[in-house]
């Protein structure tokens, strides 16, 4: 407990790995995928690929679907990530133009909608890494691919349907396959492994840009609608906690704008041996932004949570997310926790006000660092306390 963490990131890894570690027991591992694929980064365009299956059988489709992790632990979601046999074979993500071997194989387990039975055979006995990177989500053990074979496979239509148009551009099917009710860790997925797109211009997508890269499409397109539509009524206050993570998120009756701010307290990933919480954030104007945010992953995916809600309230507004990460958060688990816990908050009643003051009052009150931290943060606050607006000038009149 050096660390001063009110748990240990590594002890939680050790657990994982000591009860997962011993179902391996050779080269060779029967399982049912849920499904899972991966694509790595490193070595780009040359990168290593491969599927994600754990050592038994069953209904296995949680252990790769976070939107079904909501309400869980960071050691059961750890346990579950650990459970995951990594398999690792170089390819070129070109090679998705004209799939064959192990990416045909891995496009057609991407297509699944439940588990597939699989075997998998490694160039050695896969063995788990326990990092000591706080910065790294866990991954269960991994080794070389020698051989990896599928059966039972599912196919979901809708994904079927946009791999097989091969004139339909990437962001057009993404976009689509969120229209009619495929999940967005499933698109992610897809596109991971090159199946959307122009035939001739398909390629591999690392998974973790691919997740970015599906939010971002999706909330833009959103957006794109939701600025036709006219604005919310009152200022809106929606509060949430999980893992250790709270979250403020205030919708306000003004044409679209976005901030996300965060705040990393001493002990977290991001401020190890700070004194005081680690601020940072970044927005958009109704115009949008044109550079990729400070704040990585999650501000996409807090925007398309949000997009998500305001499209089905018919309605926009200017959106502020103000988020605090204590020390109880002893690992991060990736930016679905941002997407889901903002999706979560949306869902609940908010608590309404007339005036700004009125709900910045109302905020603080679920938040731990004081107005004034926030303030100099944050440049939507900053407007709204301090920007006359013309409406206020023919007002007076």
């Amino acid at each position: 407990m050096l660390c001063g963490k009110i748990s240990c990131p590594l002890l939680a890894k050790a657990r994982a790995l000591a009860a997962h570690g011993n179902l391996i027991a050779s080269e060779e591992i029967h399982g049912s995928t849920p499904p899972g694929v991966f694509v790595g980064r490193f070595g780009y365009p040359r990168v290593f690929i491969g599927p994600m299956m754990p050592p038994y059988h069953g209904d296995t489709t949680i252990l790769d679907t976070p939107e079904f992790w909501m309400g869980k632990t960071i050691q059961e979601i750890v346990d579950m990530r650990y459970s995951l046999v990594r398999g690792k074979t170089p390819v070129n993500i070109f090679d998705a133009q004209e799939p064959s071997g192990i990416v045909d194989r891995l496009q057609e387990l991407a297509m699944s909608c439940s588990p597939a039975e699989s075997e998998a055979r490694f160039a050695r006995r896969p063995v788990g890494c326990l990092t000591v990177s706080d910065e790294a989500q866990p991954f269960g053990p991994s080794a070389p691919l020698r051989s990896f074979q599928a059966w039972g496979i599912k196919a979901d239509r809708r994904v079927e349907n946009a791999y097989y148009d091969r004139d339909l551009n990437a962001a057009d099917a993404i976009v689509g396959l969120h229209a009619d009710g495929v999940l967005v860790t499933r698109i992610q997925r897809a596109l991971s492994v090159g199946m959307f797109g122009i035939g001739s211009r398909r390629r591999l997508v690392p998974t973790r840009w691919s997740i970015t890269a599906v939010d971002s499409i999706i909330s833009e397109r959103l957006l794109d609608e939701i600025k036709q539509l006219p604005t919310i009524d009152d200022f809106r206050i929606h509060t949430f906690g999980y893992i250790d993570n709270r979250y403020v998120v205030m919708l306000m009756p003004l044409r679209w704008c976005y901030e996300s701010i965060e705040a990393w307290f001493p002990g977290t990933a991001w401020n190890e041996a700070g004194l005081y919480p680690a601020m940072m954030g970044d927005h958009e104007g109704y115009k949008g932004r044109t550079t990729y945010a400070n704040i990585g992953g999650c501000y996409y995916a807090c925007r398309l949570a949000i997009a998500e809600h305001l499209l089905k309230e018919r309605r926009q507004s200017s959106a502020l997310v103000l988020r605090e990460i204590h020390p109880g958060y002893i690992l991060p688990v990736g930016v679905w926790n941002v997407r889901e816990s903002v999706r979560a908050a949306l869902s609940r009643k908010p608590t309404c006000f007339d005036n700004f003051n009125s709900a910045v009052n109302f905020a603080f009150q679920h938040l731990s660092i004081p107005r004034k931290a926030w303030l100099q943060c944050s440049n939507t606050l900053r407007e709204a306390f301090f920007q006359k607006r013309i409406s206020e000038y023919f007002g007076a009149q």
